[in-house]
């Protein structure tokens, strides 16, 4: 797959459907890859919030965060 950049340099965009043309069945099949990858990402971050492990203060060992942050998304 082909990162593209733009806005910055760890983010990557999809391909954008040109004015009046279509996309190409390769720029669709990046496409589709990426919005895999989105999706998975965004399932993370919703069950985080669903945790509240961002949300709210940690109150055990510090030590400890890391491997519920892990255990949660994995």
């Amino acid at each position: 797959m082909i990162k593209r950049t733009i806005g910055g340099k760890n983010i990557s965009t999809p391909h954008k459907k040109p004015r009046q043309r279509e996309l190409t069945t390769t720029q669709k099949a990046e496409n589709k890859v990426f919005s895999g990858e989105r999706v998975f990402v965004e399932h993370l971050i919703r069950l985080m919030k669903i945790f509240r492990i961002a949300a709210e203060r940690f109150r055990l060992h510090s030590p400890v965060y890391e491997p519920i942050i892990l255990t949660v998304c994995g």
